[in-house]
């Protein structure tokens, strides 16, 4: 390995410097003499926290700034939220096999006193940013109401308390990456509580070609993971999904045999379909697009 710092690039949140820093240290055990040096890149989606995401209405807000310079070699090598990623990737970027994904799971995070979902009362107000747990939340309690949240985990847990929210939904991911697990009062169950697709995964990005950091990249990644998220990601693609449609997905894995869970919904809320596909390892992309256009189907039928 060259002597060289290898520039690795990120957004500044404490979560994402802790998933680069976990990045640094599983590659520093396969290459301990790789030397690395984190970059603090801000995005448009950190630097615009009064907006809802879905109202900015921009593919990649947490990604583009990152992968321009990635792009121009200002740094080497980029690590991402998965679930941050557009499906398409720049041309000259790629997206290396993923390393194992951390709990793919929502998390609920509750006042003081209520243990769980259905202990919260009629009328009780919880925090999300997101459409898809909007959507899945008010179908499981539709008494309840929700509000927009935006920021780091850390600052939506402190606009919880201060603004009296009863409490807030959060990728139980994160949560646990920043040791964060104790304030957890609920998981969501994957049976009736879909994730963003991909969430929970890690995305090493590097420029194409570069065969030395692909095969360092490489050398961390996750057989089932890259299975899950191949699915996932394929489904997402194919929905035409971004921040202003509910989507969900979630690829389980039971020996060679997949199964694809999926949700999407209509922009304003008013039809959401979860459906699932079975298939065989080897086919993940191909479930991923045949869910989704089953479901579009669906769902356009639906319509009036």
């Amino acid at each position: 390995m060259d002597a060289k710092k290898i520039k690795v690039g990120t957004r500044g949140s404490a979560l994402a410097l802790a998933q680069t820093e976990w990045v640094i240290a599983r590659l520093k055990e396969k290459s301990p003499e790789a030397q690395f040096e984190i970059e603090i890149i801000k995005t448009k989606g950190d630097k615009i926290l009064d907006v809802a995401l879905d109202k900015i209405g921009d593919k990649g807000l947490f990604v583009k700034e990152i992968e321009r310079e990635l792009l121009s070699g200002a740094i080497d090598m980029a690590v991402h939220s998965m679930k941050d990623m557009p499906s398409e990737t720049p041309s000259g970027l790629m997206i290396c096999k993923t390393p194992v994904r951390e709990d793919p799971r929502d998390a609920l995070v509750l006042r003081e006193g209520i243990g769980n979902l259905s202990e919260l009362p009629p009328g009780a107000v919880i925090g999300t940013g997101s459409k898809r747990r909007e959507c899945q939340l008010l179908s499981m309690r539709s008494d309840i109401k929700t509000t927009g949240i935006r920021g780091n985990i850390v600052t939506r847990l402190k606009k919880m308390s201060e603004q009296g929210m009863d409490g807030i939904m959060l990728a139980a991911a994160g949560l646990k990456r920043l040791g964060l697990e104790g304030r957890i009062s609920q998981y969501m169950s994957l049976d009736s509580f879909l994730p963003a697709p991909a969430q929970g995964a890690l995305a090493i990005q590097v420029r194409a070609g570069d065969s030395m950091l692909i095969s360092l990249a490489e050398s961390i990644s996750d057989n089932e993971t890259c299975i899950q998220t191949m699915a996932e990601r394929a489904f997402l693609e194919a929905s035409g999904g971004g921040c202003h449609m509910p989507i969900g997905a979630y690829c389980s894995i039971d020996g060679e045999r997949l199964r694809l869970d999926g949700l999407l919904g209509r922009e304003d809320g008013s039809a959401a379909v979860r459906r699932s596909i079975e298939g065989k390892a080897g086919e993940e992309s191909e479930l991923g697009r045949k869910l989704a256009q089953m479901m579009l189907k669906e769902l356009s039928g639906n319509e009036g």
